[in-house]
């Protein structure tokens, strides 16, 4: 299936396009505080994020991963969010960011700025997908689960 077609407007295709493309802070980091794995069995995406978290900020994040543009864009979109955030705040995007895709509504979500988060709204007209583009944020969900840092491999 071609991810992009899933998507009415010419402006969310592009930078769905742009983010595969061009993923932005691709790379594993040389010493992160945390890595993280995750995987996607229904449609085989893999990821593995590193996160380097210092005095409760993200200050750091790089990904290597593969799988649909679904998957990557959204990897992308979450490196670029969560960059120079605090632990709290990453948390607050990623509860916004899941709230938004699942349609449901969450306390403390309303305010939160998701930005090009939005080109990914025609994702929930497809069930199966949903996986693929929460896949990242589930990962990231998990490793702030323990800010005082976690090495997975």
């Amino acid at each position: 299936m071609d991810d992009t077609n899933i998507f009415d407007d010419d402006l969310y295709r592009q930078i769905i396009i742009d983010h595969y493309q061009n993923p932005h802070h691709q790379g594993a980091l040389e010493c992160p505080t945390h890595h993280l794995e995750g995987f996607n069995a229904s449609c085989g995406d893999s990821l593995e994020l590193d996160l380097k978290i210092e005095d409760g900020k993200v200050t750091a994040v790089g990904f290597e991963g593969s799988g649909c543009a679904i998957s990557m864009t959204s990897t992308s979109m979450l490196t670029d969010l969560i960059l120079g955030k605090s632990v709290e705040e990453a948390k607050r995007i990623t509860k916004a960011f899941k709230a938004r895709l699942l349609g449901k509504d969450e306390d403390g979500c309303e305010d939160v700025d998701i930005g090009e988060l939005e080109a990914l709204d025609g994702v929930k007209a497809y069930p199966v997908r949903i996986k693929c583009a929460l896949l990242s944020w589930n990962t990231l969900s998990e490793g702030l689960e323990h800010p005082e840092g976690l090495i997975m491999q």
